[in-house]
């Protein structure tokens, strides 16, 4: 059986730059070489698409554990309609290459939001994940609840404001929300420029550091209960894993304390609310995935609070692949190894892009 040429994309034009290359490492270390020949294509910050035929785009950085993206090679591109077949922008490639299927291993926006998604299905390639639209929708935060709420599905309280608007004081946010609120970038992952507000003076600082990031931002009211995560798998039939759950040693599970901190955080699996809870945690997951127009894989987080109510935070739609990483770990505690969850979500891009073939585009004879 021959080898599958396979695309791995990393790095983006994103404040989660880092986190992707920290992700592609291990999907680099972990997928199953007998079936699929590993190809890279490094996304600098500036937007540049790199590549090297020696693959060697992954450099030790100065911050242990935080490898760097190598910016010298050749700049390529997906053109339109290349099914696959890489192009060179400066110079011809070395080798003449066509991918079966492009892994994106990119995090936050242009690499989960639906913009390197479009790329990808105009150049008529399959790819690892949601389409344009499940991407787009589980990126922004607040869509996502909108769409939650409209599928009859439990989330927090919260409120979203852009940068044009007046924006309510702290007196009045305490109103709305209560305290402490967490002040979030609608369009970011990796706990990227989410501040924790317990008094006045943390109030405008958060909504700077906010609004950093994103034109519109999420304030949400502090939940008080166990935060859970359930990764789901699949495109119109999906599965949930087992249920994780974040013994946090942080006062939140902050950037720093995730990426940068020796990390004391320890992931319960499966999570201690008991197997009745687990399964509701699993359906509402897979309920949330479903609604949410995701395919491929998604980790759905969600709070179990005091009461027993089950709450839906977000979805991730490119969840993280480093060591930490909760999505992987609940695969493996729910029998399914690291290659062998890779080598399922490349079949289910493939399966994906031969369905959406036979889709009309036109009508036939005009």
């Amino acid at each position: 059986m021959s080898k599958k040429n396979i695309c791995i994309l990393l790095g983006g034009k994103s404040a989660e730059h880092n986190i992707s290359l920290r992700s592609a490492r291990s999907l680099i270390a972990e997928i199953d070489r007998e079936k699929f020949q590993v190809y890279l294509v490094g996304i600098t910050r500036t937007g540049e698409w790199i590549y090297r035929s020696d693959n060697d785009l992954l450099l030790e950085g100065d911050i242990p554990n935080q490898p760097r993206l190598n910016t010298e090679g050749i700049r390529v591109c997906f053109p339109p309609q290349c099914e696959g077949r890489l192009h060179g922008l400066d110079a011809p490639l070395p080798e003449d290459i066509t991918f079966d299927c492009v892994f994106p291993m990119l995090h936050g926006p242009l690499g989960e939001d639906g913009a390197i998604q479009g790329v990808l299905k105009v150049a008529d390639v399959p790819f690892v994940g949601p389409d344009v639209l499940g991407a787009a929708v589980g990126m922004d935060k607040d869509v996502m609840k909108s769409l939650l709420t409209n599928a009859g599905i439990p989330i927090g309280p919260y409120r979203t404001y852009r940068v044009d608007q007046k924006l309510p004081s702290f007196d009045e946010m305490e109103e709305i929300l209560g305290m402490p609120v967490y002040v979030k970038p609608a369009n970011m992952g990796s706990s990227v420029g989410i501040s924790k507000v317990d008094e006045a003076s943390q109030w405008a600082p958060a909504l700077e550091e906010a609004f950093k990031y994103d034109n519109k931002i999420v304030v949400e009211a502090n939940i008080i209960g166990k935060e859970l995560e359930c990764a789901v798998l699949g495109n119109s039939d999906p599965v949930a894993s087992t249920v994780g759950e974040v013994a946090k040693a942080a006062e939140f599970y902050d950037y720093e304390h995730k990426y940068l901190l020796e990390s004391k955080e320890e992931a319960i699996i499966p999570a201690s609310i008991g197997e009745k809870a687990i399964d509701q945690v699993r359906d509402i997951a897979v309920k949330s995935y479903k609604a949410l127009q995701c395919e491929g894989l998604g980790r759905v987080d969600v709070f179990y609070t005091v009461d027993g109510r089950i709450l839906v935070n977000e979805i991730n739609t490119i969840p993280g692949f480093t060591s930490i990483s909760m999505y992987p770990k609940l695969w493996r505690k729910s029998g399914l190894s690291t290659p062998d969850l890779i080598s399922r979500l490349i079949d289910l891009a493939i399966e994906r892009h031969l369905r959406q073939r036979e889709i009309l585009h036109a009508l036939d004879n005009i």
